[in-house]
């Protein structure tokens, strides 16, 4: 993973000593709330429901295992003992106080973490594919073009003060598992004719209140030009973006306004000016970031499949696991390891101390010290011997981090909802808790397949629930908290927005709607059909009629 140099450390370290004296001001009256808020959104500080919430920096989701225990530290000593994760593979802390988030961020210093831009109107985190550099069937490694983007836009002056926020997402991967089509820019890597790697390059993706699926600017673009493209598309963006209205001050509705032709034609020229300018990436600086995400030292040689498949044989709980959770590894007598955050009665993706703790042990014991978050909330251990499968498994069950749920139904997405969230309308972890208690029979679930459920506490789409092939939002009814679903949605390569079923449910009707939509599915399903794809074949009237027929 890529380690900070002399000048990431100064700056940082001016950045923590900037903040600590703008807080001590504030908090001695000498800074107004309209004055202090732009200084805290820029130091990931968020203003929420019952208290503030700081967001942590995770690049490209990838976390060692000195700052898995800073994060458990963090929770234990300036929270209530947990952290969140979140589908841009951040970590939030939703109880710290005000007058410690300072000393927070020194803390996060000490182990080359920061919480800078992760808000406010700048270019947030960039993610990627969470098994990056580990998948057996990836182009290439999206995570050195990731630290090569993260760079160049680190406090870029140009860029700081955007008319909206601003997401980008690298996918090298055949499946995209980065929700690359919905983000402001998507980039897909390719492998060209000649075998170099190509860019293909999306933008005016994005969920919120209008969802939109990226279009292409840039069908390929060559190596030394990944940054120049993307600068070409910010200028434009930056210049021309309204700022008059934030809600439509994402580049999406520029995008759609301008139209995809025109937009495309503006980048263009503007590209031309500065492609072969100093934003052209040289050869020795591609091999520079790539050096940092070489791969562990791996075993050579190594033949773990003997023990496995007599694993995988004796003990039918770990086969089921090993089947949902494991897949495959690049190098041979490897597997990728997803360990599940979404055990019934628990927030979907918290995290707390003690499991971060353990994690991080388990990181340096069994996968070279690292781990990562995902954007569906889990956690993942990239580099694990086949062989040692087994034990990983017993270890994580002495914990309750066993559970066998990935792309099942009760592998949700959640955002915080109105527990937390100011901007939320409705609640979205109690109705995670009902829908995984609903659905607990593991049996059903593995009946039912794959199924992804995203849910959102509002129309901001932190949850997702727009690429959900079920997607619950939260919306306020005079009052009342209501949920509105939609069907259809998908984040992969053949990205689909879900369609709005009809009136929304009281949360109690939820989980018995969610049963009707699985019995209909299972009723039309052909064999070995996803839920996606039957819905897609038989399309919505089916799903429709049968919820309305039974609940008005």
């Amino acid at each position: 993973m890529y380690r900070y140099d002399e000048y990431d450390h100064a700056m940082l370290a001016e950045r923590v000593a900037q903040f600590q004296d703008q807080t001590r001001r504030y908090l001695d009256g000498k800074l107004s709330e309209a004055e202090f808020l732009p200084l805290r959104l820029q130091n990931g500080l968020y203003v929420q429901r019952l208290a503030p919430m700081l967001r942590v920096a995770v690049p490209y989701g990838l976390l060692s295992s000195a700052q898995l225990r800073k994060l458990a530290h963090i929770a234990r000593h300036y929270d209530k003992g947990y952290g969140h994760l979140t589908t841009r593979q951040n970590i939030q802390f939703n109880w710290p106080e005000l007058m410690d988030v300072p000393d927070i961020l020194a803390e996060l210093a000490e182990v080359e973490m920061h919480a800078i831009q992760t808000s406010g109107n700048c270019i947030r985190n960039v993610t990627t594919d969470h098994f990056a550099g580990a998948a057996a069937d990836e182009i290439e490694d999206a995570r050195p073009w990731c630290e090569i983007i993260r760079q160049w836009s680190s406090f870029h002056p140009e860029f700081a003060y955007l008319p909206r926020k601003f997401k980008i997402a690298v996918c090298g991967t055949p499946a995209d598992q980065a929700a690359t089509q919905v983000h402001d820019i998507g980039v897909y890597l390719l492998r060209g004719d000649d075998g170099e790697t190509r860019f293909r390059i999306l933008a005016g993706g994005g969920l919120g209140r209008t969802p939109v699926i990226g279009q292409v600017i840039f069908e390929q673009v060559e190596e030394p030009h990944l940054l120049s493209a993307l600068e070409a598309i910010m200028r434009v963006y930056n210049r021309e973006g309204r700022r008059d209205n934030k809600y439509k001050a994402r580049i999406k509705i520029l995008v759609r306004e301008t139209g995809a032709d025109r937009f495309r034609e503006k980048v263009r020229r503007e590209w031309e000016r500065i492609k072969d300018s100093a934003m052209k990436l040289t050869g020795a600086e591609i091999r520079r970031c790539q050096s940092f995400f070489s791969g562990p030292d791996y075993v050579q040689r190594l033949n773990g499949s003997d023990a496995l498949e007599e694993s995988l044989r004796n003990d039918a709980e770990f086969a089921l696991w090993h089947r949902r959770n494991v897949r495959a590894h690049k190098q041979p007598g490897y597997a990728i390891v997803t360990v599940s955050l979404k055990q019934t009665g628990l927030a979907p993706g918290d995290i707390n101390d003690r499991q971060l703790d353990f994690l991080a042990d388990l990181a340096e014991r069994y996968s070279f010290g690292e781990a990562r978050i995902s954007h569906k909330q889990n956690i993942i251990l990239a580099d694990v011997e086949q062989r040692r499968l087994h034990a990983l498994w017993r270890e994580l069950g002495a914990e309750s981090l066993e559970t066998p749920a990935l792309g099942l139904l009760t592998d949700i997405i959640c955002c915080p909802g109105g527990d937390f969230c100011a901007l939320a309308n409705a609640k979205s972890i109690p109705l995670a808790e009902e829908i995984q208690r609903d659905f607990r029979n593991s049996a059903e679930l593995e009946e039912i397949g794959d199924l992804s459920l995203n849910i959102s506490g509002c129309m901001n789409a932190c949850g997702h629930h727009h690429v959900g092939n079920i997607g619950i939002l939260g919306v306020d009814k005079k009052g009342e908290e209501f949920y509105q679903i939609s069907l259809g949605g998908s984040s992969a390569r053949q990205a689909s927005l879900g369609k709005i079923l009809g009136p929304a449910f009281a949360r109690e009707e939820v989980p018995g709607v969610l049963h009707i939509l699985v019995d209909v599915y299972k009723a039309q399903r052909d064999p070995g059909e996803a839920f996606l794809d039957t819905y897609r074949r038989i399309g919505h009237e089916p799903f429709k009629q049968s919820v309305y027929a039974d609940h008005h």
